[in-house]
């Protein structure tokens, strides 16, 4: 067999030589083409960037941080308005973005202000510089509830994170206070079981960011009673009205400083703690910490400020219809004698100066020199709303109301949800 195999191979080759010199085959023939060349283009892959996010040192200028980062050539002095240099505060975040090939950022990035970014990018001839604003989209908001102990304690069980953070939980308790400073003393009228019921408005940037926008309607029941304020007003110039459409506003505040606890009433006999005997209290005392702002109870002009004996540190104003008020133990004083002040204005900071055996506001309330208790005078009525003025208010009432008492569709803040 094994000698057959090499004359049968022999055969196979020569007949394949005859077949392929006269271009006929015993078979069908497939004719195999070839498929044309194409010139795909390679997708370019785009630029590996590195980007570092940095901060500005305590003491150090944008020049400085700009050198750490190898940034050169930018001319700060033509900035203008889009960034001051000299009035960059510590801990602003820079972000700088550079090509993988390159040793330097050729963009650079700064959130000078919620509202505002401002973009460095390198060109040509050095650097251009645009401010570009950011949008915020507001959202209609709705929390109630009950206190326990405290209108703040209350609002941040309420309300959840994703809705406000604990900060921003914090402005909306401090600005509700603001909204009843002619009416509450939240720290004594707040009593268990009274209930709230607040509207308001959370903005939300483009990128995603929250935070606390504005108060648009409240309802507080205290011991029984319902207090109500709705927003209302044009051109930037909103205030609160109840529900009769008078101003919640009066000619002074129930308290000029934010305090934990009042520590001393007004008293026709009180033992004082630093004299060590008994005497008259023209006055309340608000514990506060040290440098605790204090603020002018109304508007007027400022007929003492500095030194006085036992209040230490005093800023005597003079008001309307004969009254004063008086503002001892500060710590700083920060008005002068004559200045005219607004209500609500910065004054002063708490301390502990005279007579004071820790940090407090001694604040009296006089008129026609007779001192009376500030926590006890009336302060009359708030202006009322008169003619188209009182049209259009009674028209967004009725729209806050809906919203307020859940008679319209509104976002639920709440942490049921």
């Amino acid at each position: 067999m094994s000698r057959l195999k090499l004359p049968l191979a022999v055969a196979v080759f020569a007949a394949a030589a005859f077949f392929t010199a006269s271009g006929r085959w015993p078979w069908r023939r497939f004719d195999v083409v070839a498929p044309a060349a194409t010139a795909a283009p390679i997708a370019s892959r785009p630029p590996v960037r590195t980007e570092i996010v940095d901060t500005l040192r305590r003491g150090e200028t944008l020049s400085e941080l700009f050198a750490r980062h190898g940034v050169a050539g930018v001319d700060l002095a033509s900035l203008g308005g889009t960034l001051n240099p000299r009035r960059l505060r510590a801990g602003l975040v820079f972000n700088f973005r550079r090509a993988a090939e390159d040793s330097a950022p050729d963009h650079i990035t700064v959130r000078t202000s919620p509202e505002q970014r401002v973009k460095f990018r390198r060109v040509a001839d050095g650097w251009s510089t645009e401010a570009e604003q950011i949008a915020w989209e507001p959202q209609v908001a709705r929390v109630e509830g009950e206190i326990n102990d405290n209108l703040y304690l209350a609002l941040d069980a309420a309300i959840a994170d994703a809705v406000l953070d604990e900060g921003q939980r914090a402005e909306l308790a401090y600005k509700l206070a603001d909204v009843f400073a002619w009416q509450i003393d939240f720290t004594r009228d707040i009593q268990k079981g009274d209930r709230f019921q607040v509207l308001f408005e959370r903005l939300v940037s483009e990128d995603g960011e929250v935070r606390f926008g504005r108060i648009l309607a409240t309802d507080l029941e205290i011991s029984a009673k319902h207090l109500t304020a709705f927003r209302f007003g044009r051109d930037g110039q909103a205030s609160f009205y109840d529900s009769a459409g008078a101003s919640l506003k009066r000619a002074f505040l129930r308290a000029p400083v934010e305090f934990r606890r009042i520590s001393s009433n007004f008293s026709s006999a009180r033992f004082h703690p630093v004299l060590g005997r008994t005497r008259k209290h023209e006055g309340t005392d608000y514990a506060a910490s040290t440098g605790t702002p204090v603020m002018s109870a109304g508007e007027g002009v400022v007929i003492r400020a500095g030194r006085a004996g036992g209040y230490g540190n005093l800023v005597e104003i003079r008001h309307r219809s004969g009254v004063t008020t008086r503002y001892g133990h500060l710590s700083r004083i920060q008005t002068k004698a004559g200045a005219r002040v607004s209500q609500g204005q910065q004054i002063g900071l708490v301390g502990a100066t005279g007579l004071a055996s820790g940090p407090h506001l001694h604040y009296e309330f006089r008129v026609n020199g007779v001192a009376k208790d500030s926590r006890k005078v009336n302060l009359g009525n708030g202006a009322p709303l008169e003619g188209r003025e009182r049209q259009l208010f009674a028209t967004e009432r009725t729209k806050l109301a809906d919203l307020l008492y859940d008679r319209a569709p509104a976002a639920i803040a709440s942490r049921s949800n």
